[in-house]
């Protein structure tokens, strides 16, 4: 008896340092529903998961805890960056903005876009509609790009057939994120790479990210009931309503960059993707699934700013200095984005020294059914991209999160990082402080309480879908 109510001291302290553990997860989270900031909330969290190493080394509390602390969290920042795989990965995070904006001041979207319509591809609704679906397979790159670009092409066309902008702005917030992370030749797929390239997975973190496509159920869905919405041309709930206003002025958005030519944009896009796949099979050593994803995006990403800025320089429409500068302000607009991956490294990288992801997947392990692992992911990151407004910094928190389940309790990788990427969309799409959300209100001409209000019920039926899929497939993969 004696002994035992001697031990009863070391399990209380092992309860509570199991706890602890949680809490930069628990101040990640309740920052971002608190003050709606991912970089803030990564940062606190951040900073609580090395005050907590700190402590776990024997060091405990003293006046120069907060000092070394401190220290100790730029010093693990630091360390991530001496990392080969995720040197590239900011890299190729900061060069696609000098890409980015070089396709578009070039003219060459806007080019690409008026030649399709030119052809006469457009001649009805339906086809207005397969339009605007469309373009998103020509704009993957990055997804406010994708909005844009088919907003200011098609709502012309809308007006003609008497369709909503509402309907318009369905359409293209729909189809902008499910395709860009569907196709993950973007921003979206390197991003995600960087955040799973810190973990040992049972497989290549690539053959991970390829083999979450099929299982993104509410990408899927989403897709699917856009293509209905389309072809069918029937709508529900209030955008019917909507659709019978459709007759009311709407504003107009001029377009910013005069047409070129279709080459400024398809030539750079053709040597990205094409380059890419070459550059994996390079790395791969002639296997795809065994290719370096940092190094190919890296490597794809420089060809294409070089092949755009040369096609620029010789069109003499523009001059060196001028698209240099062109250049560093478009990856001074993804400054945000790169600091985000930066932190998310940083955390992931603390939370593996503290053991975070062994005590939730312990906790896990004891008290929830495996098979119901990826729905509550999914239900998660719902939560958190609905209430931050971002897909991006959802997968940046919960990565660091699930992902340590898949080894720890022998997880389907490619299921788990499904249910968080389906998530953060999902959430994105019902959050009226998205930022997909306005840029897709604003491209279409839509007021952007109307398109969060029609879209939220063509959402919240395809995260229906998806729940129920992830809750399916748990039990029948795990």
């Amino acid at each position: 008896m004696a002994a035992i109510i001697q031990q009863i001291p070391h399990k209380t302290e092992n309860i509570l340092a199991n706890w602890l553990t949680l809490l930069p997860a628990i101040v990640a989270i309740a920052v971002v529903l608190w003050r709606k900031e991912v970089i803030l909330a990564l940062l606190l969290s951040l900073c609580t998961a090395e005050l907590l190493i700190f402590m776990q080394q024997g060091q405990g509390f003293g006046a120069g805890l907060l000092l070394d602390g401190s220290i100790q969290t730029l010093e693990r920042i630091v360390a991530v960056t001496a990392d080969d795989g995720n040197a590239r990965i900011l890299m190729f995070s900061l060069l696609v903005g000098g890409l980015l904006a070089y396709l578009r001041l070039s003219g060459g979207v806007t080019a690409t876009v008026d030649f399709l319509v030119r052809k006469g591809i457009a001649r009805s609704g339906r086809q207005a509609g397969l339009l605007t679906f469309g373009i998103s397979f020509f704009t993957f790159i990055e997804s406010n790009l994708s909005s844009l670009t088919k907003g200011i092409s098609t709502r012309g066309l809308f007006d003609k057939f008497q369709m909503s902008r509402a309907r318009l702005a369905y359409i293209i917030d729909s189809t902008s994120s499910p395709i860009c992370i569907i196709i993950l030749l973007n921003g979206w797929g390197a991003y995600v790479l960087g955040l799973l390239s810190t973990y040992e997975l049972p497989m290549p973190a690539i053959s991970v990210l390829l083999g979450s496509i099929p299982l993104n159920f509410y990408a899927l869905f989403t897709l699917a009931v856009v293509l209905y919405t389309i072809i069918s041309g029937k709508v529900y709930g209030p955008l019917k309503r909507v659709e019978q206003r459709a007759s009311e002025q709407l504003p107009q958005t001029e377009i910013e960059t005069p047409a070129s030519h279709p080459a400024f944009m398809l030539l750079p896009l053709i040597t990205l993707v094409g380059s890419m796949i070459g550059f994996m099979f390079l790395t791969g050593n002639g296997e795809l699934v065994q290719g370096s994803g940092s190094r190919s995006v890296l490597y794809a990403t420089v060809l294409a700013c070089l092949v755009a800025y040369a096609m620029m320089i010789i069109s003499r429409r523009f001059q060196h200095q001028q698209l240099v500068d062109m250049g560093f302000k478009g990856m001074s607009e993804l400054l945000p984005v790169v600091t985000i991956v930066l932190l998310s490294m940083a955390l992931g990288s603390s939370l593996k020294v503290l053991g975070t992801g062994t005590v939730i997947a312990g906790m896990v392990d004891q008290n929830i059914p495996h098979f119901l692992i990826p729905a509550l992911l999914f239900l998660a990151g719902s939560l958190m991209s609905v209430t931050t407004g971002t897909s991006w910094g959802t997968f940046a928190i919960l990565i660091p999160i699930g992902i340590p389940m898949v080894t720890l309790l022998n997880l389907p990788p490619q299921l788990v990082l499904a249910a968080i990427l389906s998530g953060g969309i999902f959430g994105d799409h019902c959050s009226p402080i998205s930022d997909s959300t306005a840029v897709s209100s604003v491209a279409a001409g839509c007021d952007l309480l109307e398109h969060v209000k029609t879209q939220l019920p063509y959402a919240l039926f395809c995260g229906a879908l998806a729940l129920s899929a992830f809750a399916i497939s748990g039990w029948l993969m795990i």
